[in-house]
């Protein structure tokens, strides 16, 4: 299709007829992404590229209306299919730097999703080097309900920390994004909005996730895949918002990268969904869907066993076999199926295991009989043995620190880098990779370990030089060969299955989870802080990876029992706590639990999230997290008091759209004997829920009659 506006004509390469984009070429060659007869002037190039000796056409703290970008012209393109998926790869080149571009854009036939990468090979005769490269870019997104198409959009992002994982916020575009009155000055701003990455902690400060929503319930999402290094930025541009996507950079991670000719850069993937309406429920469940798609395929996320971890609030890293083997036992008769040993196996130096780790031994002195003891005790009580592992790091006092070559290690001016007692390996060196893989081939091989829980405690900083390399661009490189490691456990052990932890969710990105089987959700052993980390966890991981502790104790009372269970029943349960000092009846509740999360599970590995309440706060009182199931409509409440502030109201209605005119049975599946209550209006599609008490929480079933 061609258009024709004023004397420019413009031609679409590509269309997404679902998303209702376009890449249109200009006469004069210049590739921009967008709507159907959107303002040329709104979008933005296809590929922005900033380069030493080649920056910005407008400085400032934006990086877009890059020199090269605005080079960038039309060479071909070509689509192909590969069954339900269509890639079509679009070339672009700049005559300047010599600089070629391959931007694939990947979608499912009819779905609402877009994904891009792209490949930037020097054709030139000089070397160049790149600075920063968008991996996707998108302009033109307004709102049709407002003067300013500005005004009635509304920004979403999502702060991380640790313990304080999936905290959205959401602000008027506006707020965020100054109106300067472009037409008294002939330019937009120098800023942006913008959220990024801080060392080798992919989502320590925040989920590499945001959305742009409007009045009508229209989303823009969008996801970047990258453990080393990415930023977003949107702003104004034209009078619509643009957003650009990216993976490390020279200004926020160090990364640079020198191309001599002929050599090439891969940029990270990226992820952008559209709903028409819907809201971000819709969106996010058109992600999960993806996130589904692009994962490595493990009979893992259709089981969902449950899994018990002797960590938190429990051992807490001290384990021996006479604490274990109790654990153990009780654990089995309890209903789990996987039972992992975390922290602390291997310790026995005096001064602690922090700065010692690296040749992950077990310790003779915590298992007399040798550590095969407790883990032929969890065989024999039909459960997976499980361990924690921390393979990148070595121990400042670990005998590894110098037997292995300086090569294999994370540097930085030459000197090897030490943080928190520990030094970083560096998986691109053979000698790094063939420590682990002994490792793993002597836990996995020989000792028979069905789990591994690789956890991750320290940020690195920017990365690591490997000679003239920049520290971004040597942890980008670390991060694709430590993914490739992972990925090559599984291909000699199928069965196996890895968590990824990151001192809980500080690495909670799809670069790792397209490879990882289940997620660590957090730290957090405040039971009441929980909830809404656990309710939001389906936003960074598909429900089946999110694994939410539930640790109930002797002490708790029946109250607080079924409170921290109910938590992890729509997500993976990552059951603790001592079992084996509880009473009959806090057992039972226990049991309990885990046979519902059975009898639902296989609904829950297909199932989507929504949140009735919207995506909570860290201090709301009342919280909701449902799935969407093909079956039945699943939905988690808590009610939590914070404080004095908290209100008496022991009932909140809930709006179920989808099930709106249909004859649902509501039923409280856990706890079975509580007191809560729920009812149904079938008319409004209203589920009104009621907790006498604060401190508990209900996983309700919503049954549509059929007949």
């Amino acid at each position: 299709m061609t258009s024709v506006v004023g004397t420019v004509e413009r031609s679409r390469v590509w269309s997404h007829p679902a998303l209702g984009l376009h890449a249109v070429v200009d006469a004069a060659g210049a590739v921009r992404l967008g709507g159907p007869d959107q303002n040329w002037a709104q979008l933005v190039p296809l590929v922005e590229v900033t380069a030493t000796g080649h920056g910005r056409m407008w400085s400032g703290e934006r990086f877009i209306e890059t020199a090269v970008g605005e080079r960038m012209t039309y060479r071909d393109h070509e689509t192909v299919r590969d069954g339900d998926l269509e890639r079509t790869t679009i070339r672009l080149a700049d005559p300047a730097t010599g600089l070629a571009a391959e931007v694939t854009l990947e979608s499912g036939i009819g779905s609402s999703f877009l994904r891009s990468r792209v490949r930037l090979v020097n054709e030139g005769v000089e070397p160049v080097r790149l600075e920063s490269v968008t991996t996707l870019t998108l302009g033109g997104i307004s709102s049709s309900d407002a003067e300013d198409g500005l005004d009635g959009l509304t920004l979403h992002w999502a702060d991380n920390d640790w313990l304080a994982e999936c905290r959205w916020r959401q602000a008027d575009f506006r707020d965020q994004v100054v109106s300067l009155t472009r037409s008294a000055h002939g330019h937009e701003g120098r800023g942006c909005f913008e959220r990024y990455s801080q060392g080798s902690w992919s989502t320590g400060r925040h989920l590499p996730v945001g959305a742009l929503t409007d009045r009508d319930g229209g989303v823009w999402l969008w996801q970047i895949e990258s453990s080393a290094g990415w930023r977003f930025e949107t702003g104004e541009r034209e009078g619509a918002a643009y957003v650009a996507l990216f993976g490390p950079d020279d200004a926020h991670h160090q990364w640079h990268q020198l191309l001599a000719p002929g050599e090439e850069f891969h940029t990270v993937p990226a992820v952008l969904v559209h709903a028409e309406s819907g809201g971000l429920d819709t969106a996010f469940a058109t992600l999960t869907d993806y996130r589904r798609g692009i994962r490595r395929d493990h009979p893992d996320h259709r089981a969902l066993p449950v899994i018990y971890n002797d960590y938190m609030n429990t051992l807490m890293g001290d384990p021996t076999t006479e604490r274990l083997l109790p654990l153990v036992e009780a654990a089995a008769s309890a209903g789990a199926e996987v039972f992992v040993i975390d922290a602390g196996w291997y310790d026995d130096d005096a001064q602690g295991w922090w700065d010692s780790v690296g040749a992950w031994e077990a310790a003779p002195n915590r298992f007399p009989g040798g550590i095969q003891e407790v883990l032929d005790a969890i065989r024999k009580h039909d459960m997976t043995p499980g361990l924690w592992l921390e393979p990148e790091v070595v121990g400042v006092r670990s005998p590894l620190a110098d037997t292995l070559p300086p090569e294999a290690f994370f540097r930085r001016g030459g000197l090897r880098v030490t943080e928190h007692g520990r030094h970083h390996l560096d998986l691109r060196h053979p000698a790094a990779r063939a420590h682990l893989d002994e490792v793993v081939n002597r836990l996995v091989g020989e000792w028979g370990v069905g789990y591994l829980k690789l956890d991750y405690n320290i940020n690195i900083g920017p990365g690591t030089e490997n000679g003239s390399e920049s520290a971004g661009a040597g942890l980008l490189g670390h991060h694709r060969a430590h993914l490739d490691w992972m990925a090559g456990l599984l291909d000699r052990h199928p069965q196996l299955v890895l968590e990824n932890c990151g001192s809980g969710g500080l690495r909670m990105d799809y670069a790792q989870l397209a490879v990882a089987q289940i997620q660590s959700t957090s730290d957090q052993q405040d039971p009441l802080r929980y909830p809404p980390i656990a309710a939001s966890a389906a936003t960074a991981a598909t429900p089946e990876q999110a694994a939410v502790w539930a640790y109930p104790q002797p002490e708790q009372s029946l109250d607080e029992v079924a409170f921290t269970l109910t938590g992890a029943l729509l997500g993976r349960i990552h059951l603790s706590g001592f079992l084996n000092l509880m009473d009959d009846e806090q057992l039972d509740l226990v049991r309990s639990a885990l046979a519902v999360y059975k009898d639902i599970r296989a609904e829950i590995a297909a199932a989507h999230p929504f949140w009735p309440l919207g995506l909570p706060g860290w201090d709301d009182e009342w919280i909701a997290q449902g799935l969407r199931g093909a079956e039945s409509t699943y939905l988690m409440v808590w009610r939590r008091e914070v404080g004095a502030d908290a209100s008496a109201d022991a009932d909140r209605t809930l709006a179920i759209p989808h099930l709106r005119g249909a004859h649902v049975h509501p039923t409280a599946l856990y706890p079975a004997t509580g007191d809560a209550g729920v009812e149904w209006d079938a008319a409004e599609g209203l589920l009104t829920v009621t907790l006498p008490r604060a401190g508990t929480a209900v996983l309700v079933c919503l049954t549509t009659d059929r007949s």
